[in-house]
């Protein structure tokens, strides 16, 4: 879902970053920016400090309290720690990992997406313990309401929303803490892992894709719009290797190991770039040069 890390050299054309003082920017290590409109964002410096700004949409800014800031604010529950990425959930709620792989969650909690077992709101980062403690998250994903984390050992696990089953645990049960994904995958790896507003897609050490969820729009690129529970795979994307995956709202986009895209889902934007504006349920090669480049 929308969040955007962004490269130190594009920081100034930010809106949110206009204000900054210049040694403020230079420090920066890590920038996300986030929210409805870009109106909010996390920054870790050089020094390994996290500071957050903006409206605070349902806590998001993990300060504590539901005021807004036009100034960073410390969030001291992250300094120090080794924060190395983070995943926004138009919900909304953030999950961040640390560079020991520990994963922190806070914002909106309505549907358990936080991990915590509960559904209150969090307005300071907490730290996920149930299953995925003592195992290295790598890599995180939010849908609107529902998370997922991949392991160093290539585990998946995922929780909160699932009434189109996009947690992948063959129900449509919201799911209040991380549980593994195991369905269709077995015991094989994942490399990368990725969330859409109500669904989810993971990519295999092998480059396999599978994708479970929503699919109304053909998202999962399994062909037709039945949703899935269950991980399903990607036939179509037989004798290529992905090895990356990303979401937006409803539509996805996958990346092989020649640099060459793949899009499936909705086009009423001509979001994936097709040339026309017809979803597509089956994953459609991109004409482009920008592939390996871009992502």
């Amino acid at each position: 879902m929308p969040a955007f890390t962004t490269k130190m050299s594009n920081i100034d054309k930010w809106l949110i970053f206009s204000i900054l003082e210049p040694g403020f920017i230079s420090s920066i290590k890590i920038a996300c920016v986030f929210g409805s409109s870009g109106n909010e964002a996390l920054i870790v410096n050089k020094d390994d400090e996290v500071y957050a700004l903006g409206s605070n949409c349902s806590g998001c800014l993990g300060l504590g309290d539901s005021h807004g800031s036009l100034e960073p604010r410390k969030v001291e529950a992250l300094c120090k720690k080794g924060i190395e990425s983070f995943a926004y959930g138009s919900g909304p709620h953030v999950l961040a990992i640390t560079s020991e792989g520990e994963l922190y969650s806070w914002g909106h909690n309505g549907y358990c997406q936080l991990g915590n077992g509960g559904t209150n709101q969090g307005l300071s980062p907490g730290l996920i313990s149930s299953n995925v403690l003592g195992r290295k998250v790598i890599e995180v994903a939010c849908g609107s309401h529902h998370s997922i984390a991949l392991t160093s050992d290539g585990e998946v696990y995922s929780w909160g929303q699932n009434n189109c089953g996009q947690v992948g645990l063959g129900t449509t049960t919201n799911q209040p803490t991380p549980r593994k994904v195991t369905a269709g995958i077995g015991s094989r790896k994942c490399i990368s892992v990725a969330c859409g507003q109500t669904s989810s897609m993971a990519v295999l050490d092998n480059g396999e894709v599978y994708g479970w969820g929503y699919n109304g729009n053909g998202q999962l690129g399994i062909g037709g719009n039945a949703n899935q529970a269950n991980p399903y795979r990607v036939s179509n994307l037989q004798g290529v290797v992905i090895q990356k995956i990303v979401c937006g709202y409803a539509h996805t986009m996958a990346l092989t190991d020649e640099g060459v895209l793949y899009a499936w889902g909705a086009n009423s934007y001509g979001q994936l770039g097709t040339g026309n504006k017809t979803n597509q349920v089956l994953p459609v090669r991109i004409a482009t040069e920008i592939g390996r480049n871009y992502f």
